[in-house]
Protein backbone atom coordinates (compact mmCIF):
# COMPACT_ATOMS: atom_id res chain seq x y z
CA UNK A 1 0.00 0.00 0.00
CA UNK A 2 1.32 3.51 -0.99
CA UNK A 3 1.04 6.19 1.54
CA UNK A 4 2.53 9.84 1.55
CA UNK A 5 5.56 8.95 2.51
CA UNK A 6 6.53 6.83 -0.29
CA UNK A 7 6.94 9.14 -3.00
CA UNK A 8 9.98 10.69 -3.34
CA UNK A 9 10.46 13.61 -6.38
CA UNK A 10 12.71 12.03 -9.31
CA UNK A 11 11.23 8.30 -8.85
CA UNK A 12 9.59 7.36 -12.35
CA UNK A 13 7.36 4.41 -13.17
CA UNK A 14 5.25 2.67 -16.24
CA UNK A 15 2.09 1.33 -16.55
CA UNK A 16 1.09 -1.66 -18.93
CA UNK A 17 -0.27 -0.40 -22.39
CA UNK A 18 -4.06 -0.71 -23.07
CA UNK A 19 -4.97 -1.31 -27.07
CA UNK A 20 -7.43 1.24 -28.19
CA UNK A 21 -9.68 0.09 -31.38
CA UNK A 22 -11.76 2.05 -33.36
CA UNK A 23 -15.02 0.79 -32.10
CA UNK A 24 -13.45 1.57 -28.33
CA UNK A 25 -12.58 5.24 -29.55
CA UNK A 26 -16.14 5.71 -31.42
CA UNK A 27 -18.22 4.11 -28.50
CA UNK A 28 -16.75 7.06 -26.31
CA UNK A 29 -17.06 9.76 -28.26
CA UNK A 30 -20.46 8.93 -29.57
CA UNK A 31 -21.84 9.82 -26.22
CA UNK A 32 -19.23 12.61 -24.86
CA UNK A 33 -17.82 14.00 -27.74
CA UNK A 34 -19.52 13.47 -30.99
CA UNK A 35 -17.81 15.34 -33.56
CA UNK A 36 -17.49 14.38 -37.23
CA UNK A 37 -13.74 13.62 -36.57
CA UNK A 38 -14.64 11.29 -33.51
CA UNK A 39 -17.15 9.27 -34.76
CA UNK A 40 -17.22 9.07 -38.44
CA UNK A 41 -14.50 7.41 -39.95
CA UNK A 42 -15.30 8.87 -43.90
CA UNK A 43 -16.38 12.24 -42.87
CA UNK A 44 -13.03 12.20 -40.80
CA UNK A 45 -11.04 12.29 -43.96
CA UNK A 46 -12.09 15.68 -44.59
CA UNK A 47 -11.04 16.75 -41.38
CA UNK A 48 -7.57 18.36 -40.35
CA UNK A 49 -5.72 15.38 -39.19
CA UNK A 50 -7.18 13.35 -42.30
CA UNK A 51 -8.64 10.30 -40.35
CA UNK A 52 -10.82 9.61 -37.28
CA UNK A 53 -8.92 10.12 -33.69
CA UNK A 54 -9.92 9.77 -30.57
CA UNK A 55 -11.35 12.50 -28.20
CA UNK A 56 -8.97 14.31 -25.91
CA UNK A 57 -11.20 13.61 -23.20
CA UNK A 58 -11.47 10.32 -23.99
CA UNK A 59 -7.24 10.42 -23.86
CA UNK A 60 -7.80 11.66 -20.13
CA UNK A 61 -9.90 9.60 -19.40
CA UNK A 62 -7.43 6.44 -20.14
CA UNK A 63 -4.96 7.80 -18.33
CA UNK A 64 -6.81 8.07 -15.37
CA UNK A 65 -8.09 4.45 -15.60
CA UNK A 66 -3.99 3.26 -15.75
CA UNK A 67 -2.83 5.33 -12.94
CA UNK A 68 -5.89 3.61 -11.05
CA UNK A 69 -4.86 0.47 -11.70
CA UNK A 70 -0.96 1.31 -11.51
CA UNK A 71 -1.07 2.90 -7.64
CA UNK A 72 -4.28 4.38 -6.91
CA UNK A 73 -6.24 1.72 -6.20
CA UNK A 74 -3.58 0.39 -3.81
CA UNK A 75 -2.77 3.44 -2.16
CA UNK A 76 -4.13 5.88 0.84
CA UNK A 77 -5.03 8.18 -2.13
CA UNK A 78 -7.56 10.66 -1.22
CA UNK A 79 -8.01 12.24 -4.39
CA UNK A 80 -6.75 15.23 -6.50
CA UNK A 81 -8.60 18.83 -6.30
CA UNK A 82 -7.66 19.74 -10.06
CA UNK A 83 -5.83 19.87 -12.69
CA UNK A 84 -2.88 22.33 -13.56
CA UNK A 85 -2.78 22.02 -16.69
CA UNK A 86 -3.02 19.14 -19.75
CA UNK A 87 -1.72 19.40 -23.23
CA UNK A 88 -2.91 16.96 -25.79
CA UNK A 89 0.30 16.52 -28.10
CA UNK A 90 -0.35 14.00 -30.96
CA UNK A 91 -3.90 12.36 -32.10
CA UNK A 92 -5.00 8.88 -30.67
CA UNK A 93 -5.48 6.60 -33.65
CA UNK A 94 -7.38 3.38 -33.93
CA UNK A 95 -5.02 0.07 -33.45
CA UNK A 96 -2.55 1.95 -30.65
CA UNK A 97 -1.40 1.02 -27.64
CA UNK A 98 -1.52 3.37 -24.89
CA UNK A 99 0.45 3.03 -21.68
CA UNK A 100 1.45 5.91 -18.87
CA UNK A 101 4.39 6.97 -17.18
CA UNK A 102 4.27 8.83 -13.93
CA UNK A 103 6.81 11.47 -12.59
CA UNK A 104 7.10 12.69 -8.93
CA UNK A 105 7.75 16.02 -9.48
CA UNK A 106 7.48 17.48 -5.48
CA UNK A 107 6.27 16.57 -2.35
CA UNK A 108 5.01 18.55 0.91
CA UNK A 109 3.39 17.93 3.85
CA UNK A 110 -0.01 19.49 4.81
CA UNK A 111 -0.08 22.37 7.15
CA UNK A 112 -3.47 22.45 7.58
CA UNK A 113 -4.16 18.50 7.68
CA UNK A 114 -1.40 16.83 9.14
CA UNK A 115 -2.54 13.20 8.89
CA UNK A 116 -2.17 14.02 4.54
CA UNK A 117 0.56 15.31 2.24
CA UNK A 118 -0.01 16.23 -1.29
CA UNK A 119 2.26 14.85 -4.32
CA UNK A 120 2.92 16.78 -7.52
CA UNK A 121 3.01 14.31 -10.63
CA UNK A 122 3.51 14.72 -14.57
CA UNK A 123 1.66 12.22 -15.85
CA UNK A 124 2.35 10.89 -19.45
CA UNK A 125 0.10 8.97 -22.11
CA UNK A 126 2.65 7.54 -24.52
CA UNK A 127 2.09 5.54 -27.65
CA UNK A 128 3.51 2.30 -29.16
CA UNK A 129 6.23 4.25 -30.15
CA UNK A 130 6.45 6.03 -26.76
CA UNK A 131 5.71 9.40 -28.22
CA UNK A 132 3.86 11.17 -25.63
CA UNK A 133 0.12 12.11 -26.88
CA UNK A 134 -1.14 13.45 -23.43
CA UNK A 135 0.69 15.09 -20.48
CA UNK A 136 -0.43 16.07 -17.84
CA UNK A 137 0.17 17.95 -14.33
CA UNK A 138 -1.38 17.60 -11.09
CA UNK A 139 -1.66 17.14 -7.34
CA UNK A 140 -2.78 14.11 -5.63
CA UNK A 141 -3.53 13.59 -1.68
CA UNK A 142 -2.46 11.09 0.14
CA UNK A 143 -2.45 9.78 3.72
CA UNK A 144 -0.03 9.41 5.51
CA UNK A 145 1.77 6.59 7.44
CA UNK A 146 0.29 6.43 10.82
CA UNK A 147 -2.74 8.58 10.25
CA UNK A 148 -5.09 6.28 10.37
CA UNK A 149 -6.51 6.69 6.71
CA UNK A 150 -7.54 3.45 5.37
CA UNK A 151 -6.46 2.55 2.43
CA UNK A 152 -9.14 1.74 -0.59
CA UNK A 153 -11.56 -1.00 -0.06
CA UNK A 154 -10.73 -4.16 -1.38
CA UNK A 155 -12.89 -5.18 -4.65
CA UNK A 156 -13.55 -6.39 -7.96
CA UNK A 157 -13.09 -2.76 -9.37
CA UNK A 158 -10.81 -3.68 -12.04
CA UNK A 159 -13.69 -6.42 -13.40
CA UNK A 160 -14.77 -4.06 -16.19
CA UNK A 161 -12.88 -3.29 -19.08
CA UNK A 162 -11.38 0.13 -20.44
CA UNK A 163 -14.31 0.33 -23.23
CA UNK A 164 -17.65 2.59 -22.33
CA UNK A 165 -20.39 0.64 -22.08
CA UNK A 166 -23.43 2.97 -21.88
CA UNK A 167 -26.01 2.27 -19.41
CA UNK A 168 -29.67 0.62 -19.47
CA UNK A 169 -30.72 4.03 -18.87
CA UNK A 170 -29.50 7.38 -19.98
CA UNK A 171 -30.08 10.79 -18.41
CA UNK A 172 -30.56 12.98 -21.74
CA UNK A 173 -28.65 16.24 -22.26
CA UNK A 174 -31.08 19.14 -21.86
CA UNK A 175 -30.68 21.81 -24.07
CA UNK A 176 -31.23 25.80 -22.99
CA UNK A 177 -34.14 27.52 -23.08
CA UNK A 178 -32.58 30.48 -25.04
CA UNK A 179 -32.16 30.07 -28.89
CA UNK A 180 -28.61 29.56 -30.33
CA UNK A 181 -26.88 32.36 -31.90
CA UNK A 182 -24.63 31.55 -35.40
CA UNK A 183 -21.56 30.60 -35.63
CA UNK A 184 -18.92 32.93 -35.20
CA UNK A 185 -15.08 33.37 -37.46
CA UNK A 186 -12.49 34.20 -35.11
CA UNK A 187 -13.05 38.44 -36.05
CA UNK A 188 -16.54 37.82 -34.73
CA UNK A 189 -16.05 36.43 -31.33
CA UNK A 190 -16.99 39.06 -28.89
CA UNK A 191 -14.81 38.98 -25.75
CA UNK A 192 -17.04 38.52 -22.46
CA UNK A 193 -19.88 36.62 -24.68
CA UNK A 194 -21.34 33.73 -22.10
CA UNK A 195 -23.50 30.85 -23.49
CA UNK A 196 -25.54 28.37 -21.31
CA UNK A 197 -24.66 25.16 -23.00
CA UNK A 198 -26.97 22.27 -21.41
CA UNK A 199 -27.90 20.68 -18.71
CA UNK A 200 -27.24 16.84 -17.22
CA UNK A 201 -28.39 14.69 -14.35
CA UNK A 202 -25.78 12.47 -12.80
CA UNK A 203 -27.86 9.61 -11.91
CA UNK A 204 -26.57 6.74 -9.91
CA UNK A 205 -26.00 4.26 -13.40
CA UNK A 206 -24.20 7.03 -15.40
CA UNK A 207 -22.40 7.71 -12.52
CA UNK A 208 -21.18 4.02 -12.24
CA UNK A 209 -20.95 3.26 -15.86
CA UNK A 210 -18.39 5.83 -16.28
CA UNK A 211 -16.25 4.71 -13.54
CA UNK A 212 -16.15 1.46 -14.09
CA UNK A 213 -14.36 1.99 -17.46
CA UNK A 214 -12.06 5.08 -16.48
CA UNK A 215 -12.13 5.80 -12.67
CA UNK A 216 -12.64 2.53 -10.92
CA UNK A 217 -12.13 3.68 -7.48
CA UNK A 218 -14.95 2.24 -5.01
CA UNK A 219 -16.40 5.78 -3.88
CA UNK A 220 -17.18 6.11 -7.80
CA UNK A 221 -18.93 2.32 -7.96
CA UNK A 222 -20.12 1.46 -4.99
CA UNK A 223 -22.47 3.16 -2.76
CA UNK A 224 -21.40 1.36 0.57
CA UNK A 225 -17.69 2.31 0.14
CA UNK A 226 -18.78 5.56 -0.72
CA UNK A 227 -20.64 5.92 2.42
CA UNK A 228 -17.28 5.10 4.10
CA UNK A 229 -15.16 7.58 2.22
CA UNK A 230 -14.24 11.07 2.37
CA UNK A 231 -17.30 11.88 0.27
CA UNK A 232 -19.55 10.06 2.38
CA UNK A 233 -22.14 9.07 -0.74
CA UNK A 234 -21.84 7.81 -4.58
CA UNK A 235 -19.75 10.93 -6.36
CA UNK A 236 -18.97 11.08 -10.27
CA UNK A 237 -15.53 11.13 -10.96
CA UNK A 238 -13.94 14.44 -11.65
CA UNK A 239 -13.25 13.16 -15.23
CA UNK A 240 -17.22 12.27 -16.01
CA UNK A 241 -17.80 15.86 -15.07
CA UNK A 242 -15.57 16.78 -17.45
CA UNK A 243 -16.72 14.92 -20.66
CA UNK A 244 -20.42 15.77 -19.71
CA UNK A 245 -19.13 18.94 -20.68
CA UNK A 246 -17.93 18.27 -23.35
CA UNK A 247 -21.06 17.06 -24.88
CA UNK A 248 -23.04 19.56 -24.01
CA UNK A 249 -20.18 21.60 -25.71
CA UNK A 250 -20.90 19.58 -28.61
CA UNK A 251 -24.90 20.17 -28.31
CA UNK A 252 -24.18 23.41 -28.48
CA UNK A 253 -21.84 23.84 -31.48
CA UNK A 254 -25.16 21.58 -32.97
CA UNK A 255 -27.48 24.38 -32.53
CA UNK A 256 -25.20 27.31 -33.91
CA UNK A 257 -24.15 25.21 -37.11
CA UNK A 258 -28.38 24.75 -37.18
CA UNK A 259 -28.91 28.62 -36.83
CA UNK A 260 -26.19 29.49 -39.11
CA UNK A 261 -27.03 30.52 -42.66
CA UNK A 262 -24.08 30.46 -45.49
CA UNK A 263 -20.97 28.94 -44.79
CA UNK A 264 -19.93 27.91 -40.88
CA UNK A 265 -16.94 29.10 -39.04
CA UNK A 266 -14.89 25.86 -39.02
CA UNK A 267 -13.30 24.55 -35.05
CA UNK A 268 -9.85 23.25 -35.01
CA UNK A 269 -8.46 21.67 -32.59
CA UNK A 270 -7.76 22.49 -28.74
CA UNK A 271 -3.81 22.01 -27.66
CA UNK A 272 -4.84 21.68 -23.98
CA UNK A 273 -6.88 23.61 -20.82
CA UNK A 274 -5.32 24.98 -17.54
CA UNK A 275 -6.51 25.21 -14.45
CA UNK A 276 -9.29 22.26 -14.19
CA UNK A 277 -10.89 22.78 -10.63
CA UNK A 278 -13.22 20.63 -9.05
CA UNK A 279 -14.48 22.74 -5.81
CA UNK A 280 -17.27 20.50 -5.17
CA UNK A 281 -18.32 16.54 -4.93
CA UNK A 282 -21.14 15.88 -7.96
CA UNK A 283 -23.60 13.12 -6.32
CA UNK A 284 -26.37 10.96 -8.03
CA UNK A 285 -28.69 12.74 -8.51
CA UNK A 286 -27.05 16.35 -8.70
CA UNK A 287 -28.39 18.28 -12.14
CA UNK A 288 -25.31 20.65 -13.33
CA UNK A 289 -25.32 23.45 -15.78
CA UNK A 290 -22.73 24.15 -18.54
CA UNK A 291 -21.63 27.64 -19.35
CA UNK A 292 -18.72 28.75 -21.37
CA UNK A 293 -17.77 32.66 -21.67
CA UNK A 294 -14.79 34.02 -23.60
CA UNK A 295 -12.40 35.71 -22.42
CA UNK A 296 -9.44 36.81 -24.95
CA UNK A 297 -8.50 35.44 -28.26
CA UNK A 298 -5.52 36.34 -30.64
CA UNK A 299 -4.25 35.49 -34.15
CA UNK A 300 -2.34 32.47 -34.67
CA UNK A 301 1.37 33.39 -35.99
CA UNK A 302 1.94 29.60 -37.26
CA UNK A 303 -1.55 29.22 -38.70
CA UNK A 304 -2.41 32.23 -40.61
CA UNK A 305 -5.98 31.45 -41.90
CA UNK A 306 -6.93 30.62 -38.20
CA UNK A 307 -7.32 32.05 -34.73
CA UNK A 308 -6.76 31.38 -31.05
CA UNK A 309 -9.71 31.99 -28.77
CA UNK A 310 -9.77 31.05 -25.00
CA UNK A 311 -12.93 30.50 -22.81
CA UNK A 312 -13.66 29.93 -19.20
CA UNK A 313 -15.86 27.13 -18.37
CA UNK A 314 -17.94 26.61 -15.40
CA UNK A 315 -20.54 23.94 -14.44
CA UNK A 316 -22.99 24.72 -11.65
CA UNK A 317 -25.61 22.34 -9.75
CA UNK A 318 -28.81 22.89 -8.82
CA UNK A 319 -27.85 24.74 -5.75
CA UNK A 320 -26.19 27.28 -7.84
CA UNK A 321 -23.17 26.29 -6.61
CA UNK A 322 -20.41 25.75 -8.51
CA UNK A 323 -18.80 22.48 -8.99
CA UNK A 324 -16.14 22.56 -11.89
CA UNK A 325 -14.24 24.84 -14.06
CA UNK A 326 -11.48 24.92 -16.31
CA UNK A 327 -9.31 27.45 -18.74
CA UNK A 328 -9.77 26.13 -22.82
CA UNK A 329 -8.41 27.35 -25.86
CA UNK A 330 -9.38 26.65 -29.07
CA UNK A 331 -8.51 27.10 -32.55
CA UNK A 332 -11.17 28.93 -35.00
CA UNK A 333 -11.22 30.04 -38.50
CA UNK A 334 -10.79 33.24 -40.04
CA UNK A 335 -13.48 35.61 -41.89
CA UNK A 336 -12.76 34.92 -45.52
CA UNK A 337 -11.57 37.74 -47.55
CA UNK A 338 -14.44 39.12 -49.23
Amino acid sequence: MLQFEDFVAGAVTRSRGIAVSQDELIAFASRYDAQDFHVDPEAAKASFVGGLIGSGWHSCSLLMRLMAEEFLLDSTGMGAPGIEEVKWLRPVFPGDTLSARRTVLETKASRSRPEMGLVRFRLELLNQRDEPVLEQTNWIMFGRKGSGIAPQPTGNWLAHSARYERPAIESPLEKPATAAEPTRFFEELEIGSRHELGSFVFTAGEIVAFARSFDPQPFHMDEAAAEASSFGKLAASGWHTAAVWMATMVSHRERQLAATTGRPARLGPSPGFKNLRWSKPVFAGDRITYFSEVIDKRESASRPQWGLFFHRNTGVNQHGEEVFSFDGCVFVERKPAA
